[in-house]
């Protein structure tokens, strides 16, 4: 059963819902988990229109770090840590790229490592991974080949497979991450608890004859819709 995962490096809320997604992935190994790019803030140029300038923005999310900080099952932002360093809050862009660069060279399985560890070394770390040398270190942390990564990420035409997820965000018609979107016709949207994640999925399995340890009857999970005629529909 496929789950295509939407989530953006610099998604404060993104970063709890990756560590809880790893743990569904762990206890349904026959889900198919395709990551998918959805961006906050591709370009400065976006941060201005929603915040007014690009220095107002690092002040305006540290809210959203304290209310996901709450959401994260180990609190682990370091908040502090990021009000007193002087670089302006990175867009989406650069991360996006890495993490898609990441997948083209190791997979689905090392988008994922380098994605958790673009989010680390912000959320965590308090680094500006706008800069690819910050970038690069999160790759030289994992198993994927740094020399190949660094061809993918120069390459146009990984830029364009981000750019691609981004007109299937607006094909699907998903206006938040994180996101899942289940055989491309469920949504959960949100950062909700694991719990709710794993009902959730069963009970789509058992909707749509699909096999999945501890399978059972679940009524009413949550925030789950389904796409239908180019919309979504939520019971």
């Amino acid at each position: 059963m496929q789950v295509e995962f939407f989530h953006d490096v610099i998604c404060s809320f993104c970063f709890p819902m990756s560590y809880r997604m790893r743990k569904v992935a762990e206890k349904y190994p026959r889900l198919e988990i395709k990551h998918r790019s959805f961006a906050l803030g591709w370009e400065k140029e976006q941060f201005i229109q929603m915040f007014g300038s690009h220095e107002a923005v690092k002040p305006g999310v540290m809210s959203h770090w304290e209310h996901a900080n709450q959401n994260d099952d180990e609190h682990r932002f370091n908040i502090e840590g990021m009000k007193e360093e002087d670089f302006l809050f990175p867009t989406s862009k650069n991360g996006l790229i890495a993490a898609k660069a990441a997948g083209r060279v190791a997979g689905e399985a090392g988008y994922w490592d380098v994605f958790d560890g673009i989010q680390d070394a912000l959320f965590v770390q308090n680094k500006d991974i706008s800069q690819q040398t910050v970038l690069e270190e999160v790759v030289e942390k994992t198993t994927v080949d740094t020399a190949a990564w660094r061809n993918q990420y120069e390459d146009p035409a990984t830029e364009q497979a981000v750019l691609e997820d981004l007109q299937r965000v607006q094909s699907y018609g998903i206006q938040g991450a994180p996101a899942l979107v289940i055989e491309q016709k469920y949504l959960i949207s949100g950062a909700q608890p694991q719990e709710i994640i794993e009902k959730t999925i069963e009970e789509i399995a058992e909707k749509e004859g699909f096999q999945l340890q501890g399978l059972q009857s679940l009524g009413n999970a949550g925030e789950a819709c389904r796409f239908e005629d180019g919309q979504w529909i939520c019971d």
